[in-house]
C-alpha cells in the first residue's frame, strides 16, 4: 500500500495547534498518558486473549519498553499489547472521538485569550486527548503498529501540522512502538527538560507510573571489571561495558495487598519513602471498599507535625491513583482541612484517569469517599482516646489544635463539626494539671453547679496565679485552662456541652449558684450604692480604656482584675485577633476592685480630695495598668507605669 495522506478531523487541528504551541506548562506527563495507553493497549490484549489464545502469538511476557536515543533526538516507548489496524488508526489517531472535546477546546481558547500558562496538569487527558500530550514535546510522532490476529502493519506518521500519512509497513511483533522526534528544548544534556536522560525517565516512571501493573523496562549500559570462575572480580582487569535492562516500576502497589500480609515495617518503610518521612508514622488506615464507590485508601498520621503545619506555605492533600496510575499529588478536597496532618493515598477504579480539579469538586464519588474515610479516621481516633491514652495524648499533643480549628473553622464555614469532635478535645484541668476531655468534667462537676468554667492564659501557671481563680479555686470547683488561642473560640462554638454552658472566668458574672456567693453579691451591692461617686469618677477617667468600673464578686485577695463584658468578645479572644493583625475586634473591657483590700480603703482616702486630685488619677491609672499586666497585657505606657509605681513605692 502507498503512502496515504489525510487531514485531522477540524476539532482535531485546532488541539494540535494549541499542542504544538506549548500552552502547557508541566510537559513531562505526556510520560504517563503513553504509558497509560501501552498499559490499557496490553489490558485489551489479555482479556481477549483469555477465550482466544491465538492472540497472543505465544508472547506471554508483556511489557512496556523505552528507549532514549541522545543522537538521534528520539523516545520510542513500545509496547505488545493489542496493537491498531487500519481502521482504528483513522479512528483514534485521526480523531478526537470523544464529546466532550468542544467544550476541552473552549477551555484552551479561554486561557489563550488570558495569556495565561496551563498549569492543572490533569487538564490533558480530561477529555481523551491523552495520546495528543505527546506534541507538546515532540516536533513529528511516528506511530508503528500491528494488531494481534492479524498479519498486516501500519505506520502513521504526523508533524501536527493539520495532516497525517499512512502506509503498511513491516512488524514481527502484535503491539504499537511509538516514536517521539524530540523538539529542540527536550533532549540532550543541556536541555532543561532532557527526555534523553536515562535517569529523567526513570524518576518520572517511579513518579507517575511506578504501580502499573506491566513492567516498564530500559536498557542501561554498565561498566563493570570481568570476573574470575568463582564469580569475584579480577583486579587488574580494565572495566568491560555491558547492556542490561532494568525494570523501573515495583508493578505491586503496597496498598493492593491484604493488610494480613503486610509487615509493620513494610508499612513504615513505605510511608517513609513515598511521603519523604524520617519518623515512623503514628498511625495507619489500610482500607479496601466496594461498593455504590470503590477503593482502597492507606492513610497514615505522621510521627511528628511538620513545623509549618498551621502556616499558608504548607500543602495538605491526599495523593489519588486510579487503577494504580497516579493522577494528583494533593487533593484537597479529599478530606477536611481539620484532618490536613494525615497524609497518604487512594486507588479507586471510579476515578477518571485524567480527572481535573474542577471535576474533583463536584465529584460524587469522591465526596463518598471522604466522608467514610473521615469517619473511619475520627472513629480510630476516638478507640485510641478510650482504650490507649498515652497514645493519644500523644497525638493530641502534634495535632490537637487541628481539631479544634475544626471546630471553629467549621462553625465560620456552615460545616458543623462539633458533634464529630467536641468528644476528642483535650484541656488541661486546673485541679490536678492532667489533660481531660468534656466529658470527664462533666461527670465530676460539683452538685448544683450550672456551667463549665475554664481560663484563658500563656499556660497552667499563669491562670493558676490569675485573681479571678481565688474564689472558685476556695469552692472546690474545676476550671478547664485554656493555653492556646483558639481554644477559646473553639468552646465558643460548642456553646454548651452536656446541657451545660461554658463560662470564662473572666468574662460577665460567675453566676455561681450557692449561698454564701449570692450573700457576698448582696453585700457589694450595698457598697456599691455607698461609692457610687468613686467608681463613676474613675469610669469618666478611664473613658475609653474600660466601659465600667465595679466591685467585684470574684476576688479574694487580688486587688483589682480585668474583665470583659459578657455579650462581647473575650479579652483573650481581642488579643489572638491583635496578633493576627486584625486590631478590629475590641473586648467591652470592665475594671473590677476588690472592696475588701486594702488598696480599696486607700482609693477612697485619695478620692476624698477630688476626682482631679492628681494622686487619685495616679491610682486610677496604676490600677488599671496593674489589672492589665495581670492579663498578660503590656501597658498603654510602660515608662510611666514604672516610674510611677518607683515614685509610690519612695514615699
Amino acid at each position: 500500500m502507498a503512502k496515504e495522506m489525510f487531514e485531522f478531523q477540524a476539532e482535531t487541528k485546532q488541539l494540535l495547534d494549541l499542542m504544538v504551541h506549548s500552552i502547557y506548562t508541566n510537559h513531562e506527563i505526556f510520560l504517563r498518558e503513553l504509558i497509560s495507553n501501552a498499559s490499557d493497549a496490553i489490558d485489551k490484549l489479555h482479556y481477549q486473549s483469555l477465550t482466544n489464545r491465538e492472540l497472543l502469538e505465544g508472547d506471554t511476557n508483556f511489557e512496556i519498553h523505552l528507549t532514549p536515543d541522545e543522537a538521534a533526538h528520539t523516545l520510542t516507548i513500545s509496547d505488545n499489547g493489542i496493537g491498531m489496524n487500519r481502521d482504528e488508526i483513522i479512528q483514534d489517531l485521526g480523531t478526537i472521538a470523544k464529546s466532550g472535546t468542544k467544550a476541552f477546546l473552549e477551555k484552551l481558547k479561554e486561557t489563550k485569550e488570558a495569556d495565561e500558562k496551563v498549569t492543572d496538569k490533569d487538564m490533558i487527558g480530561q477529555f481523551g486527548v491523552g495520546f495528543y500530550s505527546a506534541f507538546m514535546v515532540a516536533d513529528s510522532v511516528t506511530v508503528v503498529t500491528r494488531k494481534a490476529g492479524e498479519t498486516k502493519a501500519y505506520q502513521w506518521e504526523s508533524a501536527g501540522d493539520g495532516q497525517y500519512s499512512l502506509e503498511e509497513c513491516e512488524k514481527p511483533k502484535h503491539g504499537t512502538t511509538i516514536v517521539l522526534h524530540l523538539g529542540t528544548g527536550f533532549y540532550g544534556s543541556d536541555a532543561e527538560e532532557n527526555y534523553t536522560d536515562k535517569n529523567s525517565l526513570e524518576s518520572l516512571v517511579k513518579k507517575y507510573s511506578d504501580y502499573i501493573r506491566y513492567p516498564i523496562t530500559m536498557e542501561f549500559t554498565v561498566k563493570e571489571k570481568p570476573k574470575d570462575k568463582d564469580g569475584k572480580p579480577i583486579e587488574d582487569a580494565k572495566e568491560e561495558e555491558r547492556v542490561e535492562t532494568r525494570t523501573l516500576n515495583s508493578m505491586q502497589p503496597l496498598w493492593t495487598r491484604t493488610k494480613s500480609d503486610i509487615k509493620p515495617e513494610e508499612y513504615k518503610e513505605f510511608f517513609q519513602h513515598q511521603f519523604f518521612e524520617w519518623e515512623d508514622p503514628m498511625e495507619i488506615f489500610h482500607t479496601r471498599v466496594e461498593g455504590n464507590v470503590e477503593y482502597t485508601a492507606l492513610l497514615f498520621i505522621p510521627g511528628s507535625a511538620p513545623f509549618n503545619l498551621y502556616y499558608s506555605d504548607y500543602e495538605p492533600g491526599i495523593q489519588l491513583y486510579s487503577r494504580h496510575v497516579f493522577i494528583m499529588d494533593k487533593c484537597k478536597d479529599l478530606l477536611p482541612d481539620y484532618l490536613r496532618f494525615v497524609k497518604g493515598l487512594v486507588d479507586s477504579p471510579d476515578l477518571s484517569l485524567n480527572i481535573s480539579r474542577e471535576l474533583l469538586q463536584q465529584s460524587r464519588e469522591l465526596k463518598l469517599m471522604g466522608r467514610n474515610l473521615e469517619k473511619n479516621i475520627l472513629k480510630t481516633l476516638t478507640r485510641k482516646l478510650d482504650k490507649d491514652r498515652d497514645a493519644y495524648e500523644k497525638f493530641w499533643a502534634e495535632y490537637g489544635k487541628s481539631l479544634k480549628i475544626g471546630i471553629y473553622s467549621g462553625m465560620m464555614s456552615g460545616e458543623n463539626n462539633v458533634e464529630k469532635l467536641k468528644d476528642l478535645i483535650l484541656f488541661t484541668s486546673s485541679k490536678d494539671g492532667k489533660l481531660c476531655t468534656l466529658k470527664e468534667y462533666a461527670g465530676r462537676m460539683k452538685e448544683g453547679q450550672k456551667k463549665i468554667y475554664y481560663a484563658t492564659g500563656k499556660d497552667k501557671a499563669a491562670i493558676d496565679g490569675l485573681p479571678q481563680m481565688e474564689l472558685l479555686r476556695d469552692k472546690d470547683i474545676e476550671v478547664l485552662c485554656m493555653t492556646d488561642p483558639v481554644d477559646e473560640f473553639a468552646v465558643e462554638a460548642i456553646r454548651e456541652y452536656d446541657g451545660k454552658q461554658f463560662h470564662s472566668i473572666s468574662r460577665g458574672d460567675l453566676d455561681l449558684d450557692d449561698d454564701a456567693f449570692k450573700e457576698e453579691k448582696k453585700k457589694n451591692e450595698d457598697l456599691t450604692k455607698n461609692n457610687e461617686g468613686l467608681l463613676n469618677d474613675m469610669k469618666e477617667f478611664l473613658d475609653g480604656k474600660v466601659v465600667d468600673v465595679r466591685l467585684s464578686n470574684r476576688l479574694k485577695t487580688g486587688a483589682v482584675c480585668l474583665v470583659s463584658d459578657a455579650a462581647g468578645p473575650s479579652l483573650s479572644m481581642e488579643q489572638a485577633f491583635a496578633a493576627a493583625n486584625n486590631p478590629m475586634l475590641k473586648a467591652r473591657r470592665i475594671l473590677e476592685i476588690n472592696p475588701h483590700h486594702a488598696l480599696f480603703e486607700r482609693l477612697q482616702h485619695v478620692h476624698e480630695t477630688g476626682k482631679d486630685a492628681p494622686e487619685f488619677k495616679d491610682y486610677c491609672k496604676l490600677m488599671y495598668d496593674q489589672a492589665l499586666l495581670l492579663e498578660g497585657i503590656m501597658p498603654d505606657d510602660p515608662v510611666t507605669f514604672a516610674n510611677k509605681v518607683a515614685e509610690m513605692m519612695a514615699k
